[in-house]
């Protein structure tokens, strides 16, 4: 009885193993061979050849083994020793934003008051008298001086139609007398609260707003339509697949682009993976608490789980909030733009539903007192009591921390989500803002990593260029793109390159809960690729800056190729 038992067990063992073989040889839709294939999966980091069945990886690994997966109608694809790498993951940017800087005046670049003056002419001649002109994208950071522009600038070239023109970072706008005209803002019209403006010697507004200050004026230009607000993603989505981005953590929404992203997915306009996260507190942030996360949405494209709160302002606009005075400003330490106690119940309600929170914290002071309010949500709302238990709240930016601070987020299970590019444009100017002292704790990945903390990353544009090898390279070389280092940068902070990668992939997929389906290159995960012209897990930290993507692959499917 016990040999026929066990012959009967031996033949089940085998016909599994037969069956699992025959399902391991079923042919692969594509074959990707002779590849530089880099997985992030520590149990198999590199390969050279790739099987993708519909959606989602069959095999990894080498070109020979790759060949039992070869059927009729496999398409192989030769990469002639090109790299590729899970495809990257934004985790922080603004998809509208992005497509209305490549289709409106785009200030980037601007070196001097003069050039950027200049580009806003041009913008002038083209358009009727009383029109509004609107743009992004300058930073006074680079010109010399490194002054604000005034509302004088902008009339001397500007006098009849209302100008506002926001700053790079998004927390701070320029408006000519034209457009203060129409917002009637004056002398006496009082700061909103987390707002500011500026005013000169006399007490007049110079046209600068800071943060909660520029709806003042944005409220009275008229919006865009939904054909031109569609018309815009479609644009940036083109852009980001483009430069090898397969998916995208999109930083915030309202209503209305929510109703526009859900026609744009059921039209399939969109190939692009897009997590987006939900304004709060508000309309859009009520919306969610009340009906849900949407989960992998359009076959593992869309999922709106999060709501997005921002916390206060900017470094460069002098609006973050820091604990103690800016160094070249002792009269203000910045301002939080949300009030703590307004918070509370929203985190609290948050947890016991199951929506993730993701706060806007640059400032060292705005860091220490959302992970306070953290804290306390967690400890008002147990476990047991989540839907959730382990609810992957993240800070996005985490720019400016107190050493102290630094160790809560491992112990908080709070997820940083940075910008690496951040660090190699904004300390051209931080060692101003903050003196040299509160550096120690700036842009500070490898402080972040060494305490156990995950970091994602992302580009934050279009307040930055958006494109990922400007992100890995900041993180690695942490240098400017020129190869600048100054006073202050501290090059400690620094992470590998396998940490990089992590950081744009699996550290990226883990913050949305997808880790499970992404972020690595094995079987049974999304055939999400980028495909790149270098190795950049190896060449020199300036030739990172010349690789481009040459193809992107999200769910099998060729979104975009170079060649």
């Amino acid at each position: 009885m016990a040999k026929e038992i066990c012959a009967r067990v031996f033949a089940i063992v085998l016909a599994l193993i037969s069956a699992v073989t025959l399902r391991a040889a079923e042919p692969a839709d594509i074959l990707f061979l002779n590849g530089n294939v880099y997985t992030v999966n520590q149990r198999q980091p590199h390969a050279e050849a790739i099987g993708v069945k519909g959606e989602r990886v069959t095999f990894v690994g080498s070109n020979a083994d790759a060949q039992q997966f070869r059927g009729d109608s496999t398409r192989v694809i030769d990469l002639a020793g090109k790299t590729v790498v899970p495809g990257f993951t934004d985790s922080h940017c603004h998809i509208f934003g992005i497509g209305e800087r490549e289709m409106n005046l785009n200030l980037e670049g601007t070196t001097t008051l003069k050039d950027f003056l200049a580009k806003v002419g041009e913008r002038v001649a083209q358009t009727e008298h009383g029109k509004w002109i609107t743009g992004r994208g300058w930073i006074e950071t680079f010109w010399k001086p490194p002054q604000f522009p005034t509302r004088a600038d902008l009339d001397k070239i500007a006098p009849e139609n209302p100008v506002f023109l926001t700053r790079a970072d998004g927390h701070a706008a320029i408006a000519n007398s034209a457009a203060l005209k129409i917002a009637a803002v004056t002398r006496d019209t009082p700061d909103p609260f987390g707002g500011k403006i500026l005013k000169d010697k006399h007490g007049e507004p110079t046209g600068m707003l800071l943060d909660k200050a520029q709806d003042l004026v944005d409220s009275k230009i008229p919006p865009p339509s939904d054909t031109d607000r569609e018309q815009a993603l479609l644009v940036g989505v083109k852009r980001e697949i483009e430069l090898g981005w397969c998916e995208i953590q999109n930083a915030g929404s309202e209503l209305p682009d929510q109703a526009i992203l859900g026609r744009a997915f059921e039209a399939n306009k969109i190939k692009l993976r897009i997590y987006n996260a939900a304004y709060g507190p508000g309309e859009a942030a009520r919306q969610l608490l009340d009906i849900g996360p949407t989960v992998n949405a359009f076959a593992h494209h869309f999922t709106q789980r999060t709501i997005k709160v921002v916390f206060d302002g900017a470094l460069g606009s002098r609006g973050a909030a820091l604990l103690a005075p800016y160094s070249d400003k002792r009269d203000t330490s910045g301002y939080l733009t949300q009030k703590p106690e307004e918070l509370r119940p929203m985190f609290e309600e948050a947890l016991r539903r199951g929506i993730q929170v993701e706060t806007h914290a640059i400032g060292d002071r705005a860091n220490r007192t959302i992970l306070d309010l953290y804290e306390q949500a967690f400890n008002a709302v147990p476990a047991a009591a989540r839907k959730i238990a382990a609810p992957r709240w993240r800070v996005e930016h985490a720019q400016i921390l107190s050493a102290e601070d630094i160790p809560r987020f491992a112990k908080l299970g709070v997820i940083a989500s940075m910008q690496p590019s951040h660090a190699i444009s904004d300390l051209f100017f931080a060692p101003a803002r903050l003196g040299i002292q509160r550096l120690a704790g700036a842009y500070a990945w490898k402080s972040l990593i060494k305490s156990g903390a995950t970091i994602c990353a992302g580009s934050d544009a279009p307040v930055e260029r958006g494109e990922p090898m400007i992100e890995f390279y900041a993180a690695v070389a942490r240098k400017s793109i020129k190869g600048e280092q100054r006073e202050g940068w501290h090059p400690e902070q620094a992470v590998t390159r396998d940490e990089a990668l992590k950081m744009l992939t699996l550290n990226a997929a883990y913050a949305a809960f997808e880790e499970n389906d992404k972020g690595t290159i094995e079987p049974g995960k999304l055939a999400d690729l980028t495909v790149l012209s270098a190795d950049i897990m190896k060449i020199a930290e300036p030739e990172i800056l010349k690789t481009r993507s040459i193809m992107t692959v999200i769910g099998g499917e060729i979104v975009f190729s170079r060649e």
